[in-house]
């Protein structure tokens, strides 16, 4: 398998599709997924010439099971170290919840001569934790909620989240699709309960708002109004306000994982924004 080895000795594994010349897509997969999460995503862009490039959070799917470093800076670090070694340039980052923080960190202080556009999807800047600055956020409650359901029985409650608000399958009228379900327990389970433990601080209390201002890069927000993980009244509309240039599009009824529920309507939108 491909991976690069982080100056802290963290292995990270990386796919790499497509022509080296072609403009590189980054992908930056949600909390406690892994690269496979975009599958959908890459095949898409693959076909349409472009290269495609998705990695393995560390602690999360085939990269290195450690002990520390689960925050944004070493997140984003392990990204500019994946860059790096494939010498990616002019590329075009799209991150998904946890992944749009880390997308959004990497942008800011890594990847300024590197980065063409950046794309949040259902993504946690500005900050979701709820604060005297940030009353619209989620109480700390809700994430020492899935501290506690994740330590009890970690199998159980990720079956319960995939099957239920993660994409909105708990709505009246909802189709609900077994093979989504168990693809995101496969994934989430493959990782390490130690890192997706700590990376419930990393996504909920990290503030992005000084990262959002450095960026200059032509960024697309895209949130579902309906999402349950990241509501979307401290999100991305926040976020809107913080960015030089920004476009937001907010698409009525989808859910959190509207990439995968919805993939057709938000790979026609990544299409149009990339190509632009």
């Amino acid at each position: 398998m491909p991976t690069i080895n982080t100056q802290d000795g963290v292995q990270i594994f990386y796919k790499d599709w497509g022509p080296k010349t072609a403009q590189p897509i980054v992908f930056h997969h949600g909390w406690p997924l892994s690269a496979d999460d975009w599958d959908n995503q890459m095949l898409f862009f693959l076909e349409k010439g472009y290269r495609v490039v998705a990695h393995d959070r560390r602690g999360h799917g085939r990269s290195s099971q450690v002990s520390d470093g689960h925050d944004m800076d070493h997140y984003a670090t392990d990204v500019a170290a994946v860059v790096d070694h494939l010498d990616l340039r002019d590329a075009i980052h799209i991150g998904h919840s946890t992944g749009g923080g880390e997308a959004t960190r990497y942008v800011a202080r890594h990847g300024k001569d590197r980065v063409a556009k950046l794309v949040l999807i259902g993504a946690v800047p500005p900050l979701m934790l709820k604060t005297p600055a940030n009353p619209e956020g989620l109480p700390i409650e809700v994430f020492n909620g899935l501290r506690k359901e994740l330590a009890a029985n970690r199998s159980s409650f990720y079956l319960d989240f995939a099957s239920g608000p993660f994409y909105g399958f708990n709505r009246p009228g909802t189709e609900r699709s077994q093979p989504v379900i168990w693809n995101w327990w496969r994934q989430a389970m493959t990782g390490a309960a130690n890192a997706h433990y700590l990376g419930i601080k990393a996504f909920s209390e990290t503030d992005f708002t000084d990262d959002l201002k450095l960026i200059e890069a032509p960024t697309l927000l895209m949130h579902g109004d309906d999402d349950q993980i990241v509501p979307l009244v401290a999100s991305a509309p926040v976020a809107e306000t913080l960015l030089r240039n920004r476009t937001l599009k907010i698409y009525q009824g989808f859910p959190h994982g509207m990439a995968t529920t919805h993939a057709q309507s938000i790979n026609s939108d990544l299409l149009e924004f990339v190509r632009a």
